[in-house]
C-alpha cells in the first residue's frame, strides 16, 4: 500500500512538471495555454491541483485578437489564426529584386494593422545600405494604393546594422507605434538566435507587432514564429465592365509561401491587393501564363496576324550554287568526340 502511495505521488509530480514546462513555453511563445475540461474520473482535488492547463500537439491556442486577420480564411487558418500582433514576424525576399515586393506585402500589412491603430505612425528602421539599394516608399503611392497617409509612415537610417538593431529594439518597447518595420539585407552574424528573442520579447511586451524584411537571407534560426517568403507574382488583367482589358496591367499581386508558423503547415498563395478597398483577395489560378501553351494544346497560342504577300523569288541556277568551300563553317558535319 506504502509503495502504491509513493508511485501515485511521483505520478503527480512529474505530471505537474510537465504542465509547468508547458505554460512556460507556451508564455515563450507568446501564446496563451489552452484549457481543457477535466477527462472524466478526474477528483476534483486533483483539477485544482493541476488546472488541467495542457497543450494538445504542441499548439498553444491563443484568443481571435491575438491576430491580425489577413480576410483570407485559408491563409490565416494556415498560420494558425492570422499573423501574430504582438511578436516578430519575418518576411523574406530570396533574392535582391523581391525588395519591392517585399515592401508592397509588408505595405499592406501596414494598411492593415492602421485600421486598428488609427492616428499611430509606423516606425521603418533600416542602415544607409537597405534604402540606397532598395530605394524608399513613394508618398503619393503610400496613400494611392495603402491608404497610408505620408506623416503616418517614418524612417530611421542607421549607419550601422547594430545601431538599426538597437533602434527596433527600444522603439518595439514603445506603444507610441502601431509597428515597427525592421529591414535587414542578408544573414549578418549580429542578427543571431538572441537578438531575435530580444525583438521578440520587446514585441510581445509592448502588445505590437514587428515586421523584420529580410533582402536575400538565408532561413536561419529565430525567434519569430512566423516566416514568410514573397515574391512578386503576375499581375491579372484589368477588370471592366466588358470584361478583361487585353494586355493591361492589373492589382498587385504576391506569392506567399508559409516557411514557419504556429501549425507547422507548408503553403502556398497567390494574393492580390486591392488598392480601392485596402484588402487582400486570394487568386487560385494565374491568369498570366509564364510560358505560351502548345500549339497542339487544349490552349493554343493565337493566329498571328495579317498575312503580307511577297513576290516569289526565282531559284538559283545550278551553277550559282556555292561550292563545297563555300559553305559556311557551321553547315559542315560535325566530328564525333
Amino acid at each position: 500500500m506504502l509503495l502504491e502511495v509513493n508511485v501515485m505521488a511521483i505520478s503527480a509530480v512529474a505530471r505537474e512538471t510537465v504542465f509547468a514546462l508547458r505554460r512556460q513555453i507556451a508564455k515563450i511563445e507568446g501564446t496563451l495555454p489552452e484549457r481543457l475540461q477535466a477527462p472524466a474520473g478526474s477528483a476534483p482535488d486533483d483539477i485544482a491541483k493541476s488546472d488541467m492547463t495542457i497543450v494538445r500537439r504542441g499548439l498553444a491556442v491563443a484568443s481571435v485578437d491575438a491576430f491580425l486577420h489577413t480576410g483570407i480564411e485559408r491563409f490565416d487558418a494556415a498560420l494558425g489564426g492570422g499573423l501574430p500582433k504582438a511578436a516578430l514576424s519575418e518576411i523574406h525576399g530570396l533574392e535582391t529584386r523581391d525588395a519591392g515586393a517585399v515592401a508592397g506585402f509588408a505595405l499592406s500589412l501596414v494598411s492593415l494593422i492602421l485600421r486598428e491603430k488609427q492616428g499611430l505612425p509606423i516606425l521603418w528602421v533600416g542602415t544607409a545600405e537597405i534604402f540606397h539599394e532598395a530605394g524608399l516608399p513613394y508618398a503619393r503611392g503610400l496613400h494611392a494604393l495603402f491608404g497610408i497617409e505620408p506623416e503616418q509612415l517614418l524612417f530611421s537610417e542607421a549607419p550601422k546594422l547594430l545601431d538599426a538593431l538597437w533602434i527596433a529594439e527600444e522603439a518595439a518597447r514603445m506603444t507610441a507605434f502601431a509597428a515597427v518595420i525592421l529591414e535587414i539585407r542578408g544573414s549578418p552574424r549580429l542578427l543571431d538566435l538572441t537578438a531575435t528573442r530580444r525583438l521578440h520579447a520587446r514585441a510581445r511586451n509592448a502588445g505590437r507587432p514587428l515586421l523584420l524584411l529580410r533582402q536575400a537571407g538565408e532561413a536561419d534560426p529565430t525567434a519569430a514564429p512566423v516566416r514568410l517568403i514573397v515574391s512578386a507574382a503576375p499581375s491579372a488583367s484589368r477588370e471592366t465592365v466588358a470584361g478583361p482589358l487585353a494586355g493591361s496591367i492589373g492589382r498587385p499581386a504576391f506569392k506567399v509561401d508559409i516557411g514557419k508558423s504556429r501549425t507547422a503547415l507548408p503553403g502556398q498563395f497567390t494574393l492580390e491587393w486591392n488598392p480601392d478597398e485596402h484588402a487582400f483577395a486570394e487568386r487560385t489560378e494565374n491568369s498570366v501564363a509564364v510560358v505560351p501553351a502548345s500549339g497542339g494544346g487544349t490552349d493554343p497560342a493565337p493566329a498571328s496576324g495579317a498575312v503580307l504577300a511577297f513576290p516569289a523569288l526565282a531559284s538559283p541556277a545550278s551553277g550559282d550554287q556555292p561550292s563545297r568551300q563555300q559553305h559556311p563553317a557551321h553547315r559542315s558535319p560535325r566530328r564525333a568526340g
